[in-house]
């Protein structure tokens, strides 16, 4: 018999959405809700650690700034697939996060009269984006972390695998999950769950994203019968490092630097004469594609073509102060010092656009379940998000979702009995199932395989061929990870388990993603084809919606919501 936990409102994710939601929840029942703080991994080493550059907000209207220029930028910056009614929603309320984190105690960047300071960011028409030097995420997250433990309600689960979402009836009733640490499984009953398990960046091998940001919760929510929507809009950061992957944050743009050809040109001013290096992400990873393609990068023997990212006229005073991190990351991972030398970059994936289908306030179509964040598709970012609109969504979705969870759990018993159906199901699928396979094909050379499928057919530039070919030999993974073996049968840290739980997932997210990608037969944002150049408005000004059936994803369509801004052609 597994062992039943039962809680008010369950968290899945302790990143800046879920720890955010968890403190909403908690100021809201001040303090009277029992809230499951769940995570595979601890507290503080979740992604949103790794944000560096800026979160988004309006705070100087009367410098120039405005909620309608934050609205408008997004809008465009999203190629037009942004539900209006979301972005409008979205910048009224970030500069609110701003200001509770300033109050809870985060040590912002600040001007020389002691207000916070603000710098520029791809795509924002105003220096809007808020910072702590270059390690922005993390100081929020602390910042909530220490605010949270003042209340005494909330349950941390760190190194807990949660390995599926139980829906009875059409209602959410619990999580199946193992503790890391003893091997045993345990159902996590609840009233309502917000999922904020972030992006699913490590179906790819070249990628900005932690370990762990392999798609859980994405694929999680789509085998509970939730729709995943805009999947094929991928986010490709321009300046990754070559040849990590490892962020080197659009903050190194928006402070002045430079991005030089091997002819030593800034050749921004051929893509984006107006903005230069802080153009939208989509329009200069395309152009950093474009130079390579042409001949005018950096050569290397294992393909990782580059550029270079030129910091060296900022001077050693502004690098030490405000991408201090940054530096120390070129010396120790490539011994490049960015205050003498130029760093080595290419577009790396960095961001997930699509995620799980929810409404204005993150609600699923499940009653009792709720998402927000990077997980989340609520439409604010489209085809392409605005750097430093992360977390500040993170931030605003958090709030209101653990808002809204609160209010519904407030309403509600707490379950008296376990889910049996789902619950058995659940445990069936990893003792009965994967824990018995004894097959010959290992769970790691098909993760890599599918890594590097990833990479070569899904990148900043796609055809249907080469998307086609990803999408067969994704198909051909999944019937190869039927004939997997967990040779691992320990119960302490079985990472072998644990991995193979994770690939399941990967392959459901790569497979949506991939297939979606084929369908859309246009270019927009991040989905950049070169079968079909331009934007296709009159077929494809929709989001698309992935369904799970047994047999692979099913494809629908729905309506993009435009308040204000009709699409026009999209310039900078």
């Amino acid at each position: 018999m597994s062992e039943i936990i039962t809680h008010d409102i369950l968290v899945l994710g302790s990143g800046l959405a879920g720890l955010r939601a968890a403190l909403e929840a908690s100021i809201i029942s001040k303090g009277g809700l029992d809230i499951a703080l769940v995570s595979k991994v601890q507290v503080m080493r979740s992604h949103s650690v790794a944000a560096e550059g800026g979160t988004a907000a309006v705070l100087r209207t009367e410098e120039g700034d405005s909620m309608e220029l934050h609205a408008w930028d997004t809008v465009k910056g999203s190629d037009f697939l942004a539900d209006q009614d979301v972005v409008d929603r979205f910048v009224k309320a970030s500069p609110g996060e701003i200001r509770h984190l300033e109050h809870w105690g985060i040590p912002w960047s600040r001007r020389p009269d002691g207000r916070i300071d603000q710098r520029p960011f791809g795509g924002h028409s105003y220096p809007r984006a808020t910072y702590a030097a270059d390690k922005t995420g993390f100081f929020e997250m602390q910042t909530l972390y220490d605010t949270l433990l003042r209340y005494q309600n909330t349950t941390r689960y760190d190194e807990w695998f949660v390995t599926s979402i139980l829906v009875e009836d059409g209602m959410f009733r619990g999580l199946s999950a193992i503790d890391l640490a003893t091997g045993e499984f345990h159902i996590i009953q609840g009233k309502a769950l917000i999922i904020a398990t972030g992006g699913a960046g490590r179906i790819s091998g070249f990628t900005t994203y932690s370990h762990a940001v392999t798609g859980d919760g994405i694929a999680m929510a789509y085998r509970a019968g939730i729709p995943l929507k805009d999947m094929e809009f991928v986010q490709f950061h321009p300046t990754g490092l070559i040849p990590t992957g490892i962020l080197m944050t659009e903050a190194c743009r928006g402070e002045g630097g430079y991005l030089r050809n091997s002819q030593g040109e800034r050749f921004m001013e051929q893509y984006a004469p107006s903005k230069m290096e802080v153009a939208p992400r989509d329009i200069v990873s395309r152009s950093i594609m474009t130079e390579l393609a042409e001949g005018r990068g950096f050569k290397r023997e294992d393909g990782l073509d580059y550029v270079h990212l030129d910091l060296t006229h900022l001077g050693a005073d502004k690098i030490n102060e405000r991408l201090g991190f940054i530096r120390e990351l070129a010396i120790k991972f490539v011994d490049v010092d960015p205050v003498h030398e130029p760093v080595p970059i290419r577009p790396v994936w960095h961001y997930t656009m699509g995620g799980i289908h929810t409404d204005i306030d993150g609600a699923t179509r499940v009653p009792g379940i709720w998402a927000a964040g990077e997980a989340a598709c609520v439409s604010l970012h489209g085809a392409n998000r605005l750097g430093s609109n992360s977390t500040a969504e993170c931030l605003v979705w958090g709030r209101i979702t653990g808002a809204r969870a609160a209010e519904y759990a407030l309403q509600r018993e707490k379950p008296s009995s376990p889910p049996a159906e789902s619950t058995a199901r659940a445990k069936d699928h990893i003792f009965g199932d994967l824990m018995k396979r004894d097959g010959n094909e290992s769970i790691y050379q098909i993760r890599k395989e599918l890594r590097n499928t990833i990479d070569r057919n899904m990148g900043v530039f796609r055809t249907a061929e080469k998307m086609q070919q990803g999408l067969d030999k994704i198909r051909e993974l999944k019937q190869r990870y039927r004939n997997i073996a967990v040779r691992d049968k320990s119960k302490v840290y079985n990472l072998d388990l644990m991995y193979a739980l994770e690939l399941g997932f990967m392959l459901d997210v790569a497979e949506v993603t991939t297939e979606g990608a084929l369908r859309r037969e246009e270019s927009r944002g991040g989905h950049a084809r070169l079968d079909f150049k331009t934007r296709d408005d009159d077929k494809w000004l929709k989001h698309t919606l992935a369904i799970y059936t047994p047999d692979g994803p099913k494809f629908d369509y729905s309506q993009v919501k435009i308040t204000t801004w009709e699409p026009v052609e999209r310039t900078y």
